[in-house]
């Protein structure tokens, strides 16, 4: 039953890091909106506003996903609390943990390349 407690603690670490690094994330994002938001007012031609657009819907999708991300954390958090100790682990939810890690890695490597591209491109107008 030990085992089953650490694994279960080392399942719920992974979930509330995820879950504060997705808000945080979401923060940036608002932030990035606002940015673009002062790069429009600007009115600096149409070489600055022609990616600008393609940004604002980029950070809107991104925002959906980590809407999503947090959802699905959110859930396991709720298995992970109400699973019981008695009930042999079958790896059931390992299984749905390897899920949501590789959908964060895939998640944290977007999110790293859309800033990147947004830093570069506040740069040269801002």
């Amino acid at each position: 039953m030990e085992t089953k407690i650490v694994y279960l603690s080392d399942l719920k670490f992974n979930l509330k890091v995820w879950k504060k690094e997705l808000r945080f994330h979401r923060d940036e994002m608002e932030r990035f909106e606002k940015k673009l938001e002062d790069v429009a007012k600007r009115n600096l031609g149409v070489k600055a506003m022609a990616p600008l657009e393609g940004y604002q819907n980029r950070i809107i999708r991104e925002k959906e996903v980590i809407g999503r991300l947090l959802q699905r954390i959110r859930l396991k958090l709720r298995i992970v609390d109400a699973v019981d100790l008695d009930e042999n682990i079958d790896g059931r939810l390992r299984n749905q943990q390897t899920t949501l890690r590789d959908d964060m890695k895939t998640y944290i490597k977007l999110h790293y390349e859309l800033k990147e591209e947004l830093m570069d491109y506040f740069l040269k107008w801002l």
